[in-house]
């Protein structure tokens, strides 16, 4: 007899995640809410705990599996276990008492891989290591505080040469998905200009903060781009607070977390905000419910490169802002003469189904007004 355990209801509307960890084996004994699995949702990592005591008699799903919510992951022994003699749980020797150790389960039986022990890695990465046979005390680790990422044990086990026709996994699949639905639902136009920035960049090089700022005081000026779209319904919901998607770049793929109600926030702590939402996406440390319904987005891919770009958003949105590369620039000056300005690009991409070229103007307008007068 057993008893089966489906992939639950990770909530916010999600069908499936990809299978990224085990940190049991079959025959394994393992106690409530002991952490069975990692998942990969659309952009988060999420450990799946056990739903009761028992042993282990199948796992039903292999690592990068897309299992479906509702879909059987795992069958528990019902009755007596019958005891084959092999000791389980047991950790190995560990070795001299470092400070960054931490306790973690022994090594999946049968994968060849000892357990592998650190403290600044998460048990999702723990597990892929030990299943790889990875030393994570050999890896520098790329997130905040050194901590070691999935993106970090990919690069140290990755190939010598691509391997062609690699199917698409994790967060790149899920972009792949997103932008081709993009594009069928979709009617863009984008708008350019260039706000002068001379008055405050010379002594405040924090041009996120302020960008966040103006997208708040054009959103209050048209708030027909910060609203949502349903073609099913041919309705469009206009929303009373800023819930801003902030694109972040990472070696996995691009990771969009909504900084919730943006325009009620602590002015003087949006900074370290923004820092600690862009860390814990990094770090895939960051809750599926704060990667979902932003209200409209911002790219800074100036940071990296670029001075404007006609960018992609992902419906029910309706609108996403880019903002490219401070340059330094002649701008003539009244009376004759030239004078050396900073000017930052600027880029709205919108819905023209619903977004008018009028609309998105006056959205232009207020942000430059507010960049221009902060």
């Amino acid at each position: 007899m057993s008893a089966t355990f489906a992939l639950p209801d990770l909530g916010e509307g999600l069908q499936e995640a990809e299978i990224v960890a085990w940190h049991v084996a079959e025959g394994d004994h393992v106690t409530t809410d002991q952490p069975l699995v990692s998942v990969e949702t659309d952009k988060a990592i999420v450990d799946i705990p056990s739903p009761h005591a028992g042993h282990i008699e199948h796992l039903l799903a292999k690592v990068g599996d897309r299992v479906k919510v509702g879909a059987n992951l795992v069958e528990f022994e019902e009755g007596p276990h019958k005891d084959t003699g092999t000791v389980m749980g047991v950790l190995p020797e560990p070795p001299a008492k470092p400070a960054a150790v931490a306790n973690v389960p022994a090594a999946s039986k049968g994968n060849g891989a000892t357990a592998v022990l650190h403290a600044k890695a998460s048990p999702a990465v723990r597990a892929l290591a030990r299943e790889r046979g990875i030393d994570l005390a050999t890896i520098q680790g790329s997130g905040p505080h050194g901590i070691i990422t999935r993106a970090d044990l990919e690069r140290a086990s990755a190939p010598a040469a691509t391997v062609a026709g690699q199917a698409l996994r994790g967060m790149r699949r899920s972009m792949a998905e997103n932008m081709a639905r993009a594009g069928a639902a979709i009617v863009p136009a984008t708008l350019w200009d260039e706000a002068d920035i001379e008055e405050w960049y010379a002594s405040d090089h924090d041009v996120t903060t302020r960008l966040i700022h103006a997208i708040v005081a054009a959103c209050a000026a048209v708030p027909v781009l910060n609203a949502s779209f349903d073609d099913r319904t041919m309705s469009l919901e206009e929303h009373p607070r800023v819930d801003l998607g902030l694109a972040v770049d990472t070696p996995e793929g691009l990771i969009v977390p909504v900084i919730r109600d943006a325009g009620g926030r602590d002015p003087k702590k949006l900074r370290d905000d923004v820092d600690a939402l862009k860390a814990a996406a990094r770090a895939r440390t960051i809750p599926p419910a704060d990667l979902r319904d932003p209200s409209i987005t911002l790219s800074n891919f100036g940071m990296i490169a670029g001075r404007q770009a006609a960018l992609v958003f992902i419906p029910p949105q309706v609108a996403i802002v880019g903002s490219g590369r401070v340059t330094l620039e002649a701008v003539p000056e009244t009376g004759g003469g030239v004078a050396f300005r900073h000017r930052l690009p600027l880029s709205i991409t919108f819905d023209h189904r619903v977004v008018t070229g009028g609309d998105a103007a006056r959205f232009m307008s207020a942000m430059i007004g507010s960049l221009q007068n902060a």
